[in-house]
């Protein structure tokens, strides 16, 4: 895997046809800002399609897709899947529906930045390319959470290309070439999560090309700000963890025992905190810096709970084709 960045002069600059594929549950809110970065993308607008899939939301995301896609410069195509609420469902009704060399994948809640498509296309000038992973990087934050997530780059693409099983990219900014799809098939539509891993792995297994990383194709994410937020997300991961266990003999995150949770907890309460205390005092540390260690272990328990509660549903061995 090369993570080298690609040139994008214009004088090696590549432009096929690219279908952008974002699922949409509830982003009335989302949207303004999503299409805002859409607009602002370097890539002609001429070359690309924004397939926008409302996935049976209860607020006004379809008629504000369906209002954008008659006043914008840009193409815009809504289109709904109101059959299975799942993201992955919804990406798979934008890959039917894609008409491009390319298709890429992001989320609502991202904001790709202006060089985006022209970073993340340029690496598929090498026809051994079937996969490019761009980077995700934190909005600026306010909460102490969101601090601790920034610090940690929880949501990098450095943490799931150096996967111990093999890399794979987050849907969140990842593009594909649709002759995968025809060879392994689309997202099993009823994972509820785990299915960016899967999807590249399915693609690697059948060794029909190999993934790029693209550090320069850049979307933004917000972290989580509430505890329950937080909790919510590292379950979920989890969760995935256990169905990848299921569905490709992924090794199960070890859980950390009462006696090493307290041996943590006490090491931070005797030497961390005193040390971090002194520093904060001599302006050296911050908050962050205090409750690291705390904020961890409860990041640690939530994604245990989830490996251990998790049981993969039979429906979700299913995948759909083209």
């Amino acid at each position: 895997m090369n993570h080298q960045p690609v040139d994008t002069t214009a004088a090696t600059r590549f432009l096929p046809m690219v279908s952008v594929v974002v699922p949409i549950y509830n982003g009335e809110a989302d949207l303004p800002e999503l299409i805002n970065c859409l607009l602002s993308q370097t890539y002609p607008k001429d070359r690309v399609e924004y397939l926008l899939v409302d996935n049976n939301s209860s607020d006004r995301t379809l008629s504000i897709l369906k209002t954008s896609a008659e006043n914008c410069p840009i193409t815009i195509r809504p289109l709904s899947e109101t059959q299975i609420q799942s993201s992955y469902a919804a990406r798979n009704t934008g890959i039917r529906a894609a008409t491009s060399e390319i298709i890429v994948f992001t989320d609502a809640d991202c904001r790709p930045q202006p060089q985006w498509l022209d970073s993340l296309i340029q690496p598929f000038i090498n026809p051994e390319v079937i996969i490019v992973a761009g980077e995700i990087l934190a909005l600026p934050g306010t909460t102490l959470l969101e601090q601790h997530a920034d610090r940690q780059e929880t949501l990098s693409q450095k943490h799931t290309l150096n996967h111990s099983f093999r890399p794979y990219g987050q849907t969140a900014n990842l593009a594909i070439r649709p002759i995968a799809f025809e060879k392994v098939g689309l997202f099993r539509p009823y994972l509820t999560t785990g299915g960016d891993a899967d999807i590249c792995w399915r693609i690697l297994g059948e060794n029909i090309g190999r993934l790029e990383f693209a550090p320069n194709a850049i979307v933004q994410h917000r972290h989580r700000a509430t505890l329950q937020e937080l909790q919510s997300q590292w379950r979920r991961y989890g969760r995935s963890n256990r169905y990848l266990h299921e569905l490709h003999g992924v090794d199960l995150m070890r859980e950390m025992t009462p006696k090493e949770y307290g041996y943590r907890l006490a090491r931070w309460l005797l030497k961390e905190l005193p040390r971090d205390i002194k520093k904060a005092l001599a302006k050296q540390a911050t908050l962050v810096d205090l409750l690291s260690t705390p904020i961890g272990l409860f990041t640690a328990r939530a994604r245990t709970a989830g490996q251990r509660d998790a049981k993969l549903p039979e429906n979700a061995k299913i995948i759909a084709r083209l």
